[in-house]
């Protein structure tokens, strides 16, 4: 990178979006989820900082609410914050201080080439699994926990069937039933953004039936940067005795084994499904995240 750094903030209207795709593209951080195209269709509003003439980036989605103007996380896209070659402590830190102050709330995360320790901001840590799939099936499936491999035994004797590139409406009717899931407004606009994917080949979709052809599992993987995102995960409550979810995680690692892929299981700090997301022998890649209160006093009942 250049020596002298000039930072721009940039409307989405005046994003150069062929060269903000290409530096996702070459960013040894990049994520699928820093895409003009995907923060298009997952971003209520965003925004961005860009560095001199796109050699980093950093996107900003935002929302207003009541007058104030706040950056969020939007649904489906598990981690954002600074993406280029070489992302140094001081320059994600020059990043954080070119928000502009009109953003008066923060609550977002970084990306695993962010997690740095700031003084004047108050990063905290969240954790992500993942698995490198370079590996022959047969040592892969060795690294799984007794109980995964027993749940997928299962999911065979009841005859249970995988299928790919199922509708991505059936998967979105499926994590309507998962508490505290997205709203069915943002399941909608997944349903969008599948289809580019798609078109792109950049997404494919597993289901895992019962032998009554019911829907039992689904997820949508998406890819880039050779990661496999397990991002859109929908569980019928009678899949869960039968192994459907094991069987549907097998059966991608069976099918992309010996592959230059890492299966990024997209979190979790939830403790039952960081045990799940272990148990297929992943490991944990840490990466960070903020929440940042600068609204007024008077108002910050708004966040308790």
């Amino acid at each position: 990178m250049q020596e002298r750094t000039r930072l721009y903030y940039k409307q989405r209207n005046e994003i150069d979006t062929a060269k903000w795709d290409e530096c996702i593209d070459r960013a040894s951080n990049g994520l699928i989820y820093a895409y003009s195209f995907y923060l298009d269709h997952s971003a209520d509003n965003w925004d961005a900082l860009v560095l001199n003439d796109y050699e980093a980036v950093m996107p900003l989605p935002w929302r207003k609410k009541f007058g104030i103007y706040y950056l969020y996380q939007p649904f489906f896209t598990a981690q954002l914050g600074v993406f280029g070659q070489n992302i140094t402590k001081d320059l994600f830190e020059k990043f954080l201080r070119a928000i502009p102050s009109k953003f008066k709330l923060w609550e977002f995360s970084f990306n695993q080439g962010n997690l740095f320790q700031l003084k004047d901001y108050p990063l905290f840590q969240r954790v992500n699994y993942v698995l490198p799939l370079n590996q022959p099936y047969e040592q892969l499936n060795a690294s799984y926990r007794e109980n995964i491999r027993r749940n997928i035994k299962k999911s065979i004797q009841y005859r249970c069937t995988i299928r790919t590139d199922i509708d991505a409406s059936h998967i979105t009717e499926l994590a309507k039933l998962q508490p505290n899931g997205a709203p069915e407004n943002e399941l909608k606009k997944f349903e969008q953004l599948y289809s580019l994917l798609k078109e792109r080949s950049m997404a494919k979709a597993y289901g895992v039936f019962s032998n009554k052809n019911e829907l039992l599992a689904s997820c949508v993987f998406t890819f880039s940067h050779n990661r496999a995102y397990y991002i859109l995960v929908g569980n019928h409550p009678n899949g869960r005795t039968l192994g459907a979810s094991h069987a549907l995680i097998d059966a991608f690692i069976k099918d992309h084994a010996e592959q230059n892929l890492l299966l990024d299981f997209e979190g979790s700090d939830i403790r039952n499904l960081a045990f799940f997301y272990s148990s297929f022998g992943s490991s944990e890649e840490k990466y960070a995240a903020i929440k940042l209160n600068k609204l007024p006093w008077y108002v910050r009942w708004m966040k308790k």
